[in-house]
């Protein structure tokens, strides 16, 4: 490694670790402001796009959590960091996820935010079966269901599909949602608040509500979130893979 690598690794460090601390801060100040333990919150460091040097990077700045959108990428990642960090990471897939790409996910997540459907909980269940891995899963919501090219359970839809989940044996995590386009934050806040109340009703073991990204996380976390997938205003608009 030449000097001028360490230099720019270093100061690419010293720019996520200011990063981090910024919004290590306004989570804390978001859940005080909602009088929660600041604890309660789960940060995601969503390395989406950003080269394995930077997940890397986040580990050693004390992040544990981090999150790929993408399942050949993430298997990328989350293969290259291992021989590169001692601590345990708990990888988050939390992109839309297709059949075929499950068992690739699998080979790396511990945790899947966007199960939305049947036939994806049918495959689940088989290639759990054959991994012997035991990921929780997430019920990925969808507010918008008109909205096309957004995946998603609708609320009429949700508690089918966790008592299916559980029938097959599945880990039912909780819930995740993306706010849809045009609605205001704090209204699509609520409506994932009274839907996943509702299904802790009737599975109480489904504790996890993923919500909030960076535009909105401190909305999310007032109105409940138990998880939060931040990628700019950790990573910024550089260093992108291209």
């Amino acid at each position: 490694m030449t000097v001028e690598h360490v230099d720019l690794r270093e100061a690419r460090k010293m720019e996520l670790s200011a990063n981090l601390t910024g919004v290590r801060r306004q989570i804390e100040s978001a859940a005080k402001q909602a009088g929660r333990d600041p604890s309660e919150i789960t940060l995601i460091g969503v390395t989406k796009n950003y080269p394995t040097s930077d997940a890397v990077l986040l580990v050693e700045l004390g992040l544990r959590d981090l999150g790929e959108n993408r399942a050949q990428e993430g298997a990328k990642k989350a293969k290259e960091s291992a021989g590169l960090i001692e601590e345990h990471v708990n990888w988050h897939f939390v992109g839309q996820l297709q059949r075929n790409k499950v068992r690739s996910v699998l080979a790396f997540a511990e945790a899947i935010h966007s199960v939305d459907r049947l036939s994806l909980v049918e495959t689940l269940k088989v290639e759990i079966a054959r991994s012997g891995k035991s990921p929780r899963v997430l019920i990925q919501i969808n507010l918008n269901p008109e909205l096309s090219g957004r995946g998603g359970a609708t609320s009429a839809d949700l508690l089918s599909l966790a008592d299916t989940i559980v029938a097959n044996g599945v880990f039912l995590g909780g819930v995740m949602s993306v706010v849809p386009i045009g609605m205001e934050p704090e209204r699509a806040f609520a409506e994932i608040a009274l839907m996943h109340t509702d299904l802790l009703r009737h599975h109480p073991t489904a504790l996890w509500r993923s919500a909030g990204m960076s535009g909105d996380f401190e909305s999310a976390i007032r109105a409940g979130a138990t998880h939060v997938r931040i990628g700019s205003s950790i990573l910024g608009s550089r260093h992108l893979l291209q």
